[in-house]
């Protein structure tokens, strides 16, 4: 499968990059993109969630009330967590919420994800560009393929930091590598702007 590539006005130029069947057409894999995610997203959490347990709670163990005869509930402390400003019954503590998956697995699920978007015909091939350091460039480009109300997501081939810099300010836009692509990021876009060179890297990160 080819694809054709547009310049930044949005106009097709006569160039086309070919996609690899290996990377960009194989059957998708649901699994492996849903453990991809899942573990994206939970490397993202801190962990640093914490609550004060019977341990950690300052006052008095003195016995509140006799054990017997009141016609309630017997109680041991005032620390107890049935009473205000008592401890949290298994409250949240801090713990790291990290796992590690198969890389052959992620691998899968990036391509996955990939061939998801050539499904949906929502990958479109850009020509190698600079732009100034201005989010009104950044969005000029978005306008002139009709994307600027979607998610995008900008894969370039170099770190270029004036295109970086340009769409920083925008929330629906993310700009990243071609070597640092994922599976949440490519799924969470609507569309996908690829740079002329950044085909090449894609294939030899998936090559390794």
């Amino acid at each position: 499968m080819e694809l054709v590539v547009h310049n930044i006005n949005g106009k097709k130029t006569d160039k086309k990059v070919k996609l690899s069947k290996d990377i960009f057409e194989i059957e998708p894999n649901d699994h492996a993109i849903y453990l991809d995610t899942k573990q994206y997203l939970a490397n993202q959490r801190q962990g640093t969630h914490s609550s004060k347990e019977l341990h950690a709670i300052s006052g008095s163990t003195r016995k509140i009330k006799r054990q017997k005869g009141t016609g309630t509930a017997r109680a041991g402390s005032i620390k107890s967590g049935i009473f205000r400003g008592g401890a949290r019954i298994f409250g949240p503590q801090p713990r790291d919420y990290r796992f590690k998956l198969n890389k052959k697995l992620k691998r899968l699920a990036r391509k996955s994800a990939l061939a998801y978007k050539v499904i949906d015909k929502n990958i479109l091939a850009v020509e190698d560009f600079d732009l100034e350091p201005k989010t009104k460039s950044y969005v000029e480009l978005l306008n002139n393929f009709n994307l600027a109300d979607k998610k995008t997501l900008l894969v370039l081939a170099d770190s270029k930091e004036n295109i970086y810099l340009a769409a920083r300010n925008l929330k629906k836009a993310k700009i990243v590598h071609a070597s640092g692509l994922n599976t949440y990021d490519i799924l969470n876009a609507n569309n996908l702007l690829i740079s002329e060179a950044s085909f090449a890297e894609i294939e030899k990160m998936f090559a390794q």
